[in-house]
């Protein structure tokens, strides 16, 4: 019979800690079936019998990210896409076992055309789960638990993952996370103009 839940009972490593969930494409790699000149990894995927050659980008600063991000928190790689794909990306992008789980296509919920991550189904308290992600369709059924990044494809000097680490801390010491992603203009989250989250959050700490 299936699991009641997607993950397994909290270690005691991450007892106490908050769940992040972290999307991988377009999120913390950009992946291509065309050759890329520089691409950091080169998986081979079968695809209907045939094996073919995926490149691989990473996004600037995403080593610092995770890293970060382990200490903080029970870190989840939560993806739309096929495992055979994502697992051998994510055995090399994660030199660290920064994600104490990996959740693939068939872990999503398919609505409306999308394949949505229902973060209510992990098994962990939705008041301490923040889900890192490049589509708002994926957390279409809990956008207040968003931490929405820009889509990142080639721009090797974007700083997003960087410039979210200082907001990560201190989300890690809040008791809900409800409390400061509404406190960080929440009112953008629920909208498409993703991008102003940094805006907002860079403007409520710039006193601080």
């Amino acid at each position: 019979p299936p699991a009641k839940y997607l993950l397994p009972e909290v270690t005691v490593l991450d007892y106490g800690k908050k769940c992040v969930v972290i999307d991988l494409d377009e999120t913390l790699v950009h992946s291509s079936f065309k050759p890329i000149s520089n691409a950091d990894f080169i998986v081979p995927v079968e695809i209907d019998g045939t094996i073919h050659q995926v490149y691989v980008l990473k996004r600037p600063h995403v080593d610092e990210f995770l890293q970060r991000m382990g200490q903080l928190f029970e870190c989840v790689l939560f993806t739309a896409s096929l495992a055979k794909y994502a697992d051998p990306v994510a055995d090399l992008l994660d030199r660290w076992g920064v994600f104490r789980a990996r959740l693939f296509r068939e872990s999503c919920v398919f609505h409306r055309g999308n394949y949505v991550k229902d973060l209510s189904r992990l098994g962990r308290e939705l008041s301490k789960v923040i889900i890192v992600d490049n589509s708002p369709a994926s957390y279409i059924f809990h956008p207040e638990n968003a931490v929405p990044v820009q889509s990142w494809f080639d721009d090797m000097t974007d700083t997003e993952l960087l410039d979210l680490i200082p907001f990560f801390e201190g989300l890690s010491r809040e008791d809900d996370v409800y409390n400061m992603l509404h406190r960080l203009c929440s009112s953008w989250i629920h909208t498409e103009l993703f991008g102003n989250f940094l805006c907002c959050y860079r403007a409520a700490t710039k006193w601080n």
